[in-house]
């Protein structure tokens, strides 16, 4: 594989460094983390529960990975940092970014994409995980199902999509990171993002 994807390796061991999680995977946006999660846990035919006030192009990636939405009522029109998708080991984390956030036995999706991410790559998210296996699948599924090795070399024998993260994306992403370390080197703390979102569950695409 050509050394200029070691700038991806790079980012993604600076996002487990700093996050907690022993793997990352970095993807093109956090919808195709949550897909991708999605389609790993396998949820077809299942009710994958999340709150009624969320970004659109989460029950779509419920629907796309042939699971079936179910919204739960919140209190006001925001919400606030991570959530799980219920019961699922998939977490949506767009809005929460911040030193130690990892959980364990979770597949956490974060989002770099837009201006109100802690994070601010114009676009971009990842997976952080402690399940070695699922790394594995995460890795090749993103990358159009292909190992790390040149395409003329490789024994394709798995379909994938092409959501891996761009390298200039990742470059990026590594130098921002530093921005995130006190001048001792010492890591620092971020507040949750809070969002105003419109209630989902009174579009009925979403749930029919």
């Amino acid at each position: 594989m050509s050394k200029v994807y070691d700038c991806t390796k790079n980012f993604e061991e600076s996002l487990c460094k700093y996050t907690g999680a022993p793997y990352a995977v970095a993807i093109d946006n956090c919808s195709n983390a949550l897909f991708l999660c999605l389609e790993y846990e396998k949820i077809e035919g299942k009710s994958i529960t999340i709150p009624s006030r969320t970004y659109p192009s989460v029950p779509c990636a419920i629907i796309h990975a042939k699971g079936k939405v179910n919204f739960s009522s919140i209190e006001g029109e925001h919400i606030e940092g991570a959530y799980q998708l219920a019961p699922t080991k998939v977490w949506d984390s767009a809005l929460l970014f911040t030193h130690n956030m990892y959980k364990p036995n979770t597949h956490m999706c974060l989002s770099f994409t837009g201006p109100y991410k802690t994070l601010k790559l114009g676009k971009g998210g990842a997976i952080l995980t402690d399940d070695y296996e699922a790394y594995l699948w995460f890795k090749r599924a993103a990358f159009s199902g292909r190992r790390e090795v040149s395409y003329h070399e490789d024994n394709f024998d798995m379909l994938g999509w092409n959501f891996y993260m761009m390298p200039e994306i990742s470059t990026r992403g590594l130098l921002l990171m530093t921005q995130f370390y006190d001048l001792k080197g010492h890591p620092t703390h971020n507040n949750p993002v809070k969002m105003k979102y419109p209630d989902l569950s009174k579009f009925p695409i979403y749930t029919q």
